[in-house]
């Protein structure tokens, strides 16, 4: 197993100025870490998100540093004295070379969701008595362990008919609409803003056997008309599991995508934001059935009004 140095340089002002310097020595590999960078990228994508992670944000305060990695050797420790020797002030700390392609699945266990769903990983055999949903995780949200995603799930168990359509808004891993599926539910439309979406929604479905149920389509459902056009309407079941600064604009269009007794379930919606997306659903014509709360979070059920 071979072992490597992180080494960590403070930028003391542009970031790029350093790799540059550092380029000029022949090394290459940098991560740039910088709080500006940070907090524009938190404030211009707002809607994705209700809250962010205070020990992310704490490390994050005044950083202004890049980091590089050499192999912990004379030949690394001699790259680090050259860094003192420009003046650079590098601090570095050992990391093994563990084996992440296998050893980050310790990270992923079966979760049990609702009173019949487990969600396992592929690579995971599973002989219990619950219903199995397989899948992949990836980089899209929905690996069935957020507390959202286990009400949503919970949602779909109890309103899922066989046979009855589902649309997935803001499908992210399409775990939702997987389940919903697995459950006898089709066909299954989703819909995410990211262009991984239809890739990794189509390898999760293969793995459970229902692909073939999916149409996955990538856009803004609330900015783009022509896509709600192509979504349709008349689905027995609607899911939105976003963030409440997605669901309340979503909520007016919600209606239009429900067959007469459909239900609506949305979830994303942070503890403090529930009245207003409570107030939002209300206002599109929606009645409240269920508000599930988990930890920190809440969830809704509805039906038309």
């Amino acid at each position: 197993m071979a072992n490597w140095l992180e080494v960590t340089i403070p930028a003391h002002g542009d970031p790029e100025a350093l790799c540059d310097q550092l380029t000029g020595m022949g090394l290459e590999g940098f991560v740039i870490e910088d709080e500006r960078d940070f907090q524009s990228f938190l404030e211009n994508n707002t809607q994705y998100w209700d809250f962010v992670d205070e020990k992310l944000t704490r490390s994050m305060t005044g950083a202004s540093r890049v980091k590089l990695w050499v192999s912990d050797d004379d030949q690394g420790r001699a790259i680090i004295a050259e860094l003192h020797k420009k003046g650079l002030s590098p601090e570095s700390r050992p990391v093994a070379d563990a084996d992440w392609e296998n050893n980050w699945r310790d990270y992923y266990q079966p979760v049990e969701a609702g009173e019949h769903l487990v969600i396992v990983p592929k690579w995971q055999n599973y002989g219990g008595d619950r219903t199995p949903v397989k899948l992949d995780p990836g980089l899209l949200f929905g690996t069935g362990d957020h507390p959202t995603t286990r009400m949503c799930l919970a949602a779909v168990e109890k309103y899922a008919r066989p046979g009855g359509s589902v649309l997935d808004l803001g499908c992210g891993s399409g775990i939702l609409g997987i389940a919903a599926a697995v459950l006898g539910a089709g066909p299954i439309v989703a819909a995410d803003v990211d262009e991984k979406a239809p890739d990794i929604v189509r390898a999760n479905a293969e793995l459970n056997g229902v692909a073939d149920a999916f149409t996955v389509h990538v856009g803004d459902v609330i900015g783009s008309g022509s896509l709600r056009a192509k979504l349709g309407g008349d689905y027995a079941l609607v899911l939105a599991n976003i963030v409440a600064d997605v669901i309340i604009p979503l909520a007016p269009y919600v209606p239009a995508f429900m067959a007469p007794d459909g239900a609506f379930v949305c979830s994303g919606v942070i503890d403090g934001r529930q009245d207003e997306v409570a107030d939002a659903l209300e206002k599109a014509g929606l009645a409240i059935l269920e508000h599930n709360t988990l930890e920190e979070w809440h969830a809704f059920v509805c039906r038309k009004a």
